[in-house]
């Protein structure tokens, strides 16, 4: 048999143990109702040893799972997490046939600015830069974008300025694309006590109390954002450590001062700020995803779904499933990027 011919019958081969895996995902019961089973099994294992690899700004550290030859799957954190948040997601994809991509935001874990000197910019849009040059630097054409919080945020906005590079996209709590002028805007008392440390953030107090007190932010946002996950210790601290980045106080601060209009951003992000200020529609094949007991500040899905203008579908996600829903619910997250990425 010649090689051109073995290469084709591996590629089948893999296209087929795909479609049966990805069908063995999508059997695991109902894709809106799963109070029964929407946390699933969960392995709870951790990643294996970390890549790291020059991309743009940053040495970045990343998780990778799965075949080498793939489709591939960005899995992308949010605020305070880190890439354990995925780390039951990323080997059920893995087993789907896809190559499982998970990075350290800048800011976060074993990612690093390759420059002293580099403005420590938290603005979205420079974390959705970052996630298209990582893909530049691993040589990944073409990835479907799975996030939340943070990560959602970022995925919308590569989505709108580099659909090509989009296959297709994951998104928990829906359309997430602000600006500052938008963020300029005062909400309704009630909306505005959400954001509470939006504000503590806004003052110098905030910033040294966030400092100091890394662990004891993350913990308490994660029990108000997700009220009914009862994360142990271990589970805790696995991420926490992921704060310890020397970069991560300068980041997080300036993202939120940056949204109220109290930071200025890069210049070099001014022309793609201006595009994102339209709230562009995002036409790549979406999944939409929200827990039915997400305590953080999120829209309703009918304030967004028009703003989806290509394949899509918005899913609630069952079962006490707050804020960190891809760990919270690893087997709902998983199936919906292989039915999103089923364009």
């Amino acid at each position: 048999m010649s090689a051109g011919a073995n290469h084709e019958r591996r590629r089948l081969l893999s296209l087929m143990a795909m479609t049966v895996a990805g069908t063995e995902l999508l059997t695991m019961g109902s894709a809106q109702a799963q109070a029964d089973g929407a946390r699933g099994p969960g392995t709870n294992m951790p990643f294996g040893p970390l890549k790291q690899i020059d991309a743009g700004e940053l040495n970045v550290g990343y998780a990778e799972a799965g075949p080498a030859d793939g489709p591939v799957v960005l899995l992308l954190h949010g605020w305070p997490y880190d890439i354990h948040s995925f780390v039951d997601v990323a080997p059920m994809l893995a087993s789907a046939g896809y190559r499982v991509i998970v990075p350290y935001l800048r800011g976060y874990g074993s990612t690093r600015f390759l420059s002293g000197g580099t403005f420590r910019n938290g603005q979205p849009s420079a974390l959705a830069v970052d996630i298209i040059a990582l893909m530049d630097a691993l040589k990944i054409e073409r990835a479907t974008l799975a996030g939340f919080d943070w990560g959602a945020r970022a995925a919308n906005i590569v989505a709108v300025l580099r659909p090509e590079r989009c296959r297709a996209m994951v998104s928990v709590s829906g359309y997430l694309i602000g600006s500052q002028e938008a963020g300029r805007m005062p909400l309704p008392p009630k909306a505005e006590l959400e954001w509470w440390y939006q504000f503590y953030f806004a003052t110098e107090r905030g910033r040294a109390g966030y400092d100091r007190y890394r662990r004891e932010f993350a913990r308490l946002i994660w029990q108000l954002a997700s009220p009914k996950w009862a994360f142990d210790e271990a589970t805790f601290a696995r991420s926490a450590a992921a704060f310890d980045n020397p970069d991560h106080v300068a980041i997080v601060i300036h993202n939120y001062r940056w949204r109220l209009g109290l930071a200025e951003g890069d210049p070099e992000h001014d022309a793609l700020e201006r595009r994102l200020a339209a709230f562009p529609a995002i036409a790549v094949p979406t999944i939409t995803l929200e827990g039915d007991a997400n305590g953080a500040p999120h829209p309703d899905p009918t304030a967004y779904a028009g703003k989806f203008t290509g394949r899509y579908e918005h899913r609630l996600i069952t079962g006490g499933i707050g804020h960190n829903l891809p760990q919270e619910a690893p087997q709902a997250f998983a199936r919906a990027v292989v039915d999103a990425d089923r364009a």
